[in-house]
């Protein structure tokens, strides 16, 4: 799902698989390199997917199951956030958030305050 609401992801994706330390049931190292992407792009300012990407994003928040639910708010809102320190301003994205997504990064933010 992110793939496709994410393409410019594809060519990254491939060589994180291919490369030496893959291990396929690491989904949240996986989402952090996803997250990573995401802060490059926004550094970038090539933003134009993140509409998608975002309301993934929200989608998996609030129709997944707990172990989806729990990887798209800790693996990837937080991934964010961690992935943004001072490249980025983390608050950069929220404008992107869909509202249980804002929600949820709000209270990852007053976890870590």
């Amino acid at each position: 799902m992110l793939l496709v609401a994410c393409p410019s992801f594809e060519e990254h994706w491939q060589q994180h698989i291919n490369g030496p330390i893959y291990e396929e049931g690491l989904l949240y190292i996986h989402l952090g390199e996803f997250a990573r992407h995401l802060v490059s792009l926004q550094m970038a300012t090539e933003t134009e997917e993140f509409e998608g990407v975002f309301s993934t994003i929200e989608n998996l928040v609030v129709g997944g199951d707990p172990y989806v639910r729990e990887a798209a708010i800790y693996g990837l809102l937080e991934g964010i956030q961690n992935s943004s320190g001072g490249k980025v301003d983390p608050k950069s994205f929220l404008s992107y958030l869909q509202p249980e997504s804002a929600m949820w990064w709000e209270k990852l933010n007053a976890l870590w305050n």
